[in-house]
């Protein structure tokens, strides 16, 4: 499921979970979404499934399924949940099981699993309720881990997504200022609130934070390619997305045509501990 546009949290009276309309945006292209997003790093998908007591994974919020699929590369069985049906439908044509639900709503019908991850997802859900529902389905001493890729652009693509973003959604809740600090500072409150979730349902190991850094080289095909997945873009109108997407190109094509992007891959993760 996708991603705080872009990869900083939204400025809003709401919280994210509150916002369902942009939750349930992002099937509108699902396979650009697949296609374009990054996937997470192979030593956490490793790590998790190392801690965790057995093969069987549940994916709140899988979207198209790129970190199931990871997981089950990794020899896992997974199940998915996914409110976008969209989503959901092209995840089983690449192979995945999904359920299509809201997690706080979804029917676990006695299901138990080993693992309950949440990719670019978490901040869909109340954290309170989402951590409950994860303590529910998972097994004694099974594993919630919630994790979010979280990218660095460099300064002057920062410059041209931050002026353009401003001209053609200045209405938008989304603060184009944001952009300009550390991403790792915006997303800080996300990883506070998962694991303050976690704490208030009492049926967890303390929270930990896991942190894999990382880099991709983007060429500007590719990376216009994946804006418009972003949720700040993915309810914009054609002609204001291809605004959008025409002038952090030039920005791009000025730094001769690519460039490489910082990735940090933050995991909130904790052990179920009671045993009833």
């Amino acid at each position: 499921m996708p991603t705080i546009p872009p990869e900083r949290a939204p400025i809003s009276e709401h919280e994210p979970h509150e916002r369902g309309q942009v939750a349930e945006s992002f099937g509108s292209d699902a396979e650009r979404y697949d296609r374009a997003r990054p996937r997470y790093p192979e030593e956490m998908v490793d790590r998790i499934v190392a801690v965790s007591p057995g093969p069987d994974v549940l994916d709140v919020g899988c979207g198209t399924g790129i970190a199931a699929r990871q997981f089950q590369a990794a020899g896992c069985r997974v199940l998915g949940v996914e409110p976008d049906a969209r989503m959901a439908d092209l995840a089983r044509q690449l192979g995945g099981e999904v359920d299509v639900a809201r997690f706080e709503a979804w029917d676990p019908a006695g299901r138990e699993f080993d693992a309950v991850v949440a990719g670019q997802a978490w901040h869909w859900i109340d954290p309170v309720a989402g951590a409950a529902k994860a303590a529910q389905v998972l097994r004694p001493g099974g594993r919630l881990a919630t994790f979010w890729n979280v990218f660095q652009l460099p300064p002057e693509v920062v410059e041209a997504c931050a002026a353009v973003y401003r001209w053609v959604m200045p209405d938008s809740p989304f603060n184009p200022q944001a952009m300009t600090k550390q991403a790792l500072d915006g997303y800080q409150v996300l990883f506070t609130k998962a694991a303050d979730g976690i704490r208030e349902v009492g049926r967890f190991s303390d929270p930990e934070q896991w942190r894999f850094d990382w880099e991709w080289s983007y060429s500007r095909d590719a990376w216009l390619d994946q804006m418009p997945t972003h949720g700040a873009l993915t309810q914009l109108p054609s002609d204001k997305l291809a605004e959008a997407l025409e002038g952090v190109g030039a920005a791009i094509d000025g730094m001769g045509g690519s460039f490489t992007m910082r990735y940090t891959t933050v995991a909130v993760t904790a052990a179920r501990t009671d045993a009833t």
